[in-house]
């Protein structure tokens, strides 16, 4: 992970919206559009920025349904890099890098590699369960949801103390078909990986697909943002974007909850290096 250093920019380089950090490609095999499809939508509705962060390929066959393969890669690369000089929105890229038992040594040398702007982190399975899946909801039907739960917040503990990635992402989507803990035992799961973020100066995502899912809520809820801005853990926007009408979707919302949250301020990236932002007035 980059140094965490954090700069402050003016509000001269401010935006009347903000940038979205989350954004696939048709490479993952289940998102629509092409790059430059997404760029003219963030065009239309005046964002600045836009980041792509496309599901990582694995070599050793991790989930080959929802991302590119290996050799698909450079695609990937060439068709944002064709796109990144054509004014605004300006275009970043980035990568949403999955942690699972395994994957820090080819992450470890690949990551660093590519030239990315901004890789984000996720965790998408427990114990081999893709347990936000929609062909895998059945058996949330037989689990303990707090034992789940305390085993997706220690794989994400994991995934924190690699320094492998700059922010965390949609960091309670075990919620996303509405089976969620208590808030106090949710509190007491999320702190101390909260805690380590903050350490590491690793920023987290406010995601605003939650709110196309069942559960119909931003990732992460109230309460983990309010957490997030007592440790001074700095945030970014992403709509998790698979068709280009998502692009930018909901922002206003997600403004409203880091507002009452009580931040002041996000994060942009470039060269996987963090500068801070103040937040817009609307």
């Amino acid at each position: 992970m980059p140094n965490p250093t954090l700069q402050t920019l003016g509000t001269s380089h401010l935006r009347p919206t903000l940038p979205d950090y989350h954004i696939h490609t048709a490479l993952c095999r289940h998102a629509d559009g092409e790059v430059q499809d997404y760029r003219s939508a963030a065009a239309a509705i005046g964002l600045s920025e836009i980041c792509f962060t496309d599901h990582a390929p694995n070599p050793d066959g991790y989930d080959p349904a929802h991302r590119m393969r290996l050799d698909q890669f450079p695609l990937y690369r060439d068709a944002v890099a064709a796109i990144q000089h054509d004014g605004e929105p300006r275009v970043s890229f980035g990568i949403e890098a999955d942690y699972y038992e395994g994957c820090e040594p080819f992450l470890r040398s690949w990551l660093e590699r590519q030239g990315f702007d901004f890789v984000l982190g996720s965790v998408h399975f427990i114990d081999g369960w893709g347990f936000d899946n929609p062909e895998e909801r059945h058996i949330w039907d037989s689990v303990d949801i707090i034992v789940t739960w305390k085993k997706y917040f220690e794989t994400l503990m994991k995934l924190v103390n690699t320094r492998l990635f700059d922010a965390v992402g949609h960091m309670d989507i075990p919620k996303k078909f509405g089976h969620r803990p208590p808030d106090e035992d949710l509190k007491e799961m999320a702190q101390p990986v909260l805690d380590r973020m903050s350490e590491m100066g690793m920023g987290m995502e406010l995601n605003t697909s939650g709110l196309r899912k069942p559960v119909a809520e931003i990732y992460p809820s109230s309460l983990i943002v309010s957490l997030a801005c007592e440790r001074g853990i700095p945030i970014c926007f992403g709509s998790d974007a698979h068709s280009p009408s998502d692009v930018g979707a909901d922002f206003d919302r997600a403004l409203k909850l880091a507002r009452k949250a009580g931040y002041t301020d996000y994060f942009k990236m470039q060269r996987r290096q963090m500068a801070r932002v103040p937040l817009p007035e609307k």
